[in-house]
């Protein structure tokens, strides 16, 4: 499809609207899952890739693209820019151009963070840009401190007005920036900018999160010159835009949609096979599931296999979340999910997001004891839990409702599934495959209405 100009204000709330009043899923729990499950695209990469494409004017072509919401939003984003990008199943061509403006739409913008990338791309490219600040899941500050800060020390006049971000680079050079904190978007955000600045740009802590190293590859693939992908410190030698070509690159796979579907098993029981998979890049996940019980098999280098007995129960465990190589805090909530279910005490440490519990209350609907004290969760196990009606606060507490859900006796009803199209491909298609009791349906009328008066 050839994505559109993007649409007004007015326009987005009615099309949310419509969304919400589309469906829900319906679960009915402990049916054990079984068969083949395939992982797409990592969201977290491709959405960076897409807002890097702006940096040339070649032709971009980024393969293996998932069908997801946020997608369709950065297209948006990159049209309304002045590029044309069309996307035919799984495959995403960002034609030969320029851009016609450097100031991304805040209806846009405020809808999902990863578009806040276009700012280090703008930046290298054109030397200038006008970015809002960005939205996405409500999950906490996640504030931009540390992006101003690199960029200023690249050379970069910039401030924030009115929640606006204004940058000018007439010189930008490489220079010597150490992170606060390895950053994944600051990180993403200083690379883009510097790969076109004069000389030699030195990012000491950087984020080493394996689609920081999808991004190098990327760009690296195009014509820049970066090292030290997977380390905490990056080198890049800048380069002239004339040094760029045009790239047919394919997105490495989702490995927080995988640990996901893991999930999803070990709470259901079954035996399945996860394919497309990259299981280097989760050992701290793999761990875990393993302390739980989980027969967790990596097969060849690019499948696992998990396996829980309908009979055996999970055993508690402790998880802290952390930057990569950490445990992600992309999976706390579907973690606590299993938490919830499993026999004895489990505690669960959020290091990254001051915000992100949202999903215990709902969880505790279904039946769990969970108790939060500040940026900890105690989770005392309970022998099942019971099918409710719970609502999705955002995209990774929408898959613990999902894993819950077919861990639980009964039904459960999810609504709120904005969040989840935004990063799960085909997901209930996807978990029906396998053998899941699960259907998307449409809401009534009073559903509808219900939901919008807890969102507006």
């Amino acid at each position: 499809m050839l994505v559109e100009s993007p649409i007004n204000t007015s326009q987005e709330k009615e099309c949310l609207m419509l969304d919400m009043k589309e469906a829900k899923l319906v679960i009915h729990g402990q049916h054990p899952l079984e068969g083949r499950i395939r992982v797409s695209g990592a969201k977290n990469s491709v959405l960076k890739l897409m807002a890097a494409a702006l940096i040339s004017e070649e032709e971009t072509i980024i393969r293996n693209v998932p069908a997801l919401t946020d997608v369709s939003v950065m297209a948006k984003v990159l049209n309304s820019l002045g590029r044309q990008v069309e996307i035919t199943g799984d495959q995403c061509v960002i034609h030969a151009g320029g851009i016609t403006q450097t100031e991304a739409p805040y209806t846009l913008v405020s809808q999902m963070r990863a578009s806040f990338n276009v700012l280090g791309a703008l930046v290298g490219r054109y030397r200038t840009a006008k970015v809002p600040l960005p939205g996405g899941c409500s999950i906490g500050k996640r504030g931009v401190d540390i992006h101003i800060k690199g960029l200023q020390a690249l050379g970069v006049d910039i401030h924030v007005e009115h929640g606006i971000v204004y940058a000018e680079a007439p010189n930008l050079k490489g220079g010597h920036f150490t992170l606060d904190m390895p950053s994944v978007g600051a990180t993403e955000n200083l690379l883009l900018a510097s790969v076109l600045a004069s000389g030699t740009t030195i990012l000491s802590n950087v984020a080493q999160e394996p689609e920081i190293q999808d991004l190098v590859g990327f760009l690296n693939a195009m014509g820049c010159k970066i090292d030290g992908a997977g380390s905490s410190e990056l080198v890049i030698e800048g380069v002239s835009p004339s040094e760029l070509n045009a790239v047919d690159y394919t997105v490495m796979p989702d490995r927080i949609e995988c640990a996901s579907f893991m999930a999803c098993v070990l709470s259901a029981g079954g035996d399945v096979l996860v394919e497309q998979a990259r299981p280097r890049h989760m050992t701290a996940v793999l761990t875990k599931f393993r302390e739980m019980g989980a027969y967790v098999e990596v097969v060849g280098d690019s499948a696992l296999r998990v396996i829980r007995k309908p009979s055996q129960r999970l055993k508690a465990t402790d998880v802290m979340t952390n930057f990569y190589p950490g445990f992600p805090t992309d999976l706390q909530s579907p973690m606590m999910a299993l938490m919830a279910q499993a026999d004895g005490v489990s505690m669960m440490s959020e290091t990254i997001y001051e915000n992100r519990f949202k999903h215990v209350g709902e969880l505790n609907r279904m039946g769990a004891n969970i108790q939060v004290k500040g940026d900890v969760a105690i989770v005392n196990g309970v022998l099942q839990l019971s099918g409710a009606s719970v609502k999705s606060h955002d995209l990774r507490a929408g898959m613990a409702m999902v894993i819950a859900g077919l861990g639980a006796e009964g039904y459960s009803s999810i609504y709120n599934l904005r969040h989840l199209d935004r990063g799960y491909e085909c997901l209930h298609e996807k978990l029906l495959a396998i053998g899941a009791h699960i259907k998307r349906v449409p809401l009534s009328e009073t559903e509808a209405e219900q939901l919008l008066d807890t969102l507006y």
